[in-house]
């Protein structure tokens, strides 16, 4: 059988991984003209917070996630967010958002001196928090699907939320551990 971590996934041309669950999220729109999807940018997300497993994330990047079903979703049921990836703690790959596709997962960002990271930029959440170490699963979906992408586009930057919106947002965390990716980042 080979290494799991030397395969990857099938993008097509519209930035579809067609072995990943497939869940079309409102939360994206069409990318400027003149921008290319050059960045990679890695956060984490669990709701309710600390818990894995459940529909919060899918109710959340979808607009259905109801406000009376826990407090903190209360504050955020009418964020319009998604990401292009969703990548769960026993490692199943979901996305949102084709890839050609600008989806709303940066916020206000900058990366060398390049404002609104959404427009040229992949979204990957990992299911996860700050708190908490990643399991090995997503990391081998991680790489599999950086590998993808890297083929797919002219990727050069791989990096974390944080990189691209420092003071503001803390993901994917002190728990990732950037060296199981380190053969995928520049």
């Amino acid at each position: 059988m080979e290494n799991l971590d030397t395969q990857s996934y099938q993008v097509n041309k519209q930035g579809i991984v067609s072995s990943a669950t497939q869940i079309a999220s409102p939360n994206y729109d069409d990318r400027p003209d003149h921008y290319r999807v050059d960045m990679i940018v890695i956060h984490n997300i669990s709701l309710p917070p600390r818990k894995y497993g459940g529909n919060g994330i899918v109710e959340l990047f979808t607009n259905k996630l109801n406000p009376n079903e826990h407090p903190y979703y209360a504050e955020i049921y009418t964020a319009k967010v998604s990401s292009h990836f969703l990548i769960r703690r026993d490692g199943e790959l979901i996305q949102f958002a084709p890839c050609d596709k600008r989806a709303w997962h940066a916020g206000v960002s900058n990366w060398k001196s390049r404002d609104r990271c959404n427009d040229f930029s992949i979204g990957i959440e990992l299911e996860g928090c700050d708190t908490e170490a990643f399991e090995a699963p997503q990391y081998q979906t991680l790489r599999m699907l950086l590998t993808s992408l890297k083929k797919a586009y002219p990727i050069q930057h791989v990096l974390g939320h944080s990189d691209i919106a420092p003071g503001r947002k803390t993901d994917p965390g002190p728990f990732f551990n950037w060296e199981k990716i380190a053969d995928e980042k520049r």
